[in-house]
């Protein structure tokens, strides 16, 4: 029997019945559902709608609901149309007729609205917790390759030489505003729907502000009409989910074309590469490709729970069931996504000589500019005229470090013997060491203010 069948003559179409279905989506909010129910029963104890006894009983009977539920022996029935009829079906048999007293003075709508949010409360921690540690492989990575330089790209063209470990905090960074983001939407989440009943608030004394903080909530909501269906959070999460994809991505994409072998700058671990089914040679990056694709399937998930939001009136509407779907799978995905991620760069090797060999002279450029800077020539002169020994270079078959002195001055007159100095990308590194830069004492910098932020 579903918990609105008084009013129907007939029963629910077969088919509509599987449509109508969330069970095999919200089943898993089982935890959340018991704990808000046991609250509930106590809030309704306090408030004298319930006796303490049988708020005991109510409390007693959904604790060994729930144990059967972590055993594995509970058994759903045909009619349990989602984990909330599941639940107190199952503890009426528990407790008997006092157990259709739970219901009284909430919804559905409040009631799902709450197990969400404290489904998304717990959740968010675990995966704050795998960021973190994603972040901690990122430090260690710039410790260990302090010393590797590489060609820095803008427009996937050389630019100018960089630090690796420049390049690791980089992503660190990212990260690190995926996890303020996180933090920051579960601050929103943390508000209380249950009291809201249907759409227009309960008609029993609920303390509300009790029964938040018993949850572990911030405050109850402030609107029931808004509180039964404000999906906000689910749609912030999804967008989290979505953007740390984007950022996990392009870490990605860049470590897979570091590790070709035109690029060489790094080697997979066996643990995190696959074959060819067909080319015995072949060692592929998939966990990486795989990172990449998962970015395109979460924007679409929250793609998808925007679409169904913007067309909805306020209160609660059926289409509200869709939410748990894409929110779930994007969490469930980032679940496994972020430390996959995290044992990728942990293991990989680095390649340090290719790293330094496959800088070209010209990243310096920039450096020899700067070198007539220091000597009085204005940047826009000194921009043209390493611009003209570029070309000059280009031209002869040459590269800026086999220019000769004379053809240097031949361009321009304040070039001198010293010239040479500026072009090693050591020194070009090194003289980056405005705060934030890629000189080593200023990533050095970087990696003990990361670790204060992780602590």
């Amino acid at each position: 029997m579903t918990l609105w069948s008084g009013r129907f003559r007939a029963g629910l179409d077969s088919l509509a019945s599987i449509l109508n279905n969330s069970l095999p989506v919200d089943k898993r909010l089982y935890p959340e559902d018991i704990r808000g129910s046991q609250a509930w029963a106590q809030a309704l104890a306090a408030a004298g709608v319930l006796t303490a006894d049988e708020a005991g009983s109510l409390v007693d009977g959904l604790q060994a609901v729930f144990e059967e539920m972590e055993s594995g022996s509970f058994e759903f029935h045909d009619n349990d149309e989602d984990i909330h009829t599941a639940v107190e079906r199952r503890l009426t048999e528990l407790v008997g007729p006092v157990g259709g007293k739970l219901h009284t003075g909430r919804s559905r709508n409040d009631q799902v609205a709450t197990d969400f949010r404290l489904w998304l409360l717990s959740t968010s921690k675990k995966l704050d917790a795998a960021i973190a540690n994603l972040q901690k492989a990122l430090i260690h990575r710039a410790e260990i390759d302090l010393e590797v330089i590489l060609p820095g790209y803008t427009h996937f063209q050389q630019a100018q030489p960089i630090l690796l470990s420049h390049w690791w905090m980089s992503h660190f960074w990212a990260l690190q505003r995926d996890r303020d983001r996180l933090q920051d939407l579960t601050r929103r989440a943390a508000v209380l729907p249950l009291g809201s009943a249907a759409l227009a608030g309960t008609t029993f004394p609920i303390d509300r502000f009790a029964l938040s903080k018993d949850l572990g909530f911030n405050l109850p909501s402030q609107n029931s009409l808004d509180a039964t269906s404000d999906r906000d959070f689910a749609a912030e999460f999804l967008f989290w989910a979505s953007l740390t994809g984007v950022h996990l991505s392009r870490m990605a994409e860049a470590l897979i074309l570091y590790s070709t072998i035109e690029y060489g700058f790094v080697t997979m671990a066996d643990e995190y590469s696959t074959g060819s089914s067909l080319m015995p040679q072949k060692k592929n990056p998939d966990m990486l490709e795989l990172t990449r694709g998962k970015a395109g399937t979460l924007i679409g998930l929250l793609t998808g729970l925007l679409t169904t939001l913007k067309g909805l009136p306020s209160a609660y509407d059926k289409d509200l069931q869709e939410d748990k779907t894409a929110v779930f799978e994007a969490a469930d995905t980032m679940e496994v996504l972020l430390p996959v991620v995290e044992g990728v760069i942990s293991t990989l090797t680095v390649n340090t000589d290719r790293c330094r060999q496959a800088i070209h002279p010209a990243v310096l450029a920039t450096d020899l500019a700067d070198y007539l800077v220091a000597r009085g020539v204005p940047f826009r002169s000194a921009h043209e005229a390493v611009g003209k020994a570029v070309r000059l270079a280009e031209e002869t078959g040459k590269n800026l470090t086999t220019l000769t002195l004379n053809e240097y001055q031949s361009i321009h007159p304040d070039f001198t013997e010293d010239l040479f100095n500026s072009l090693n990308p050591e020194s070009s590194v090194n003289r980056r060491s405005v705060y934030g830069g890629t000189a080593k004492q200023a990533v050095e910098k970087q990696i003990e203010e990361a670790k204060q932020v992780l602590h």
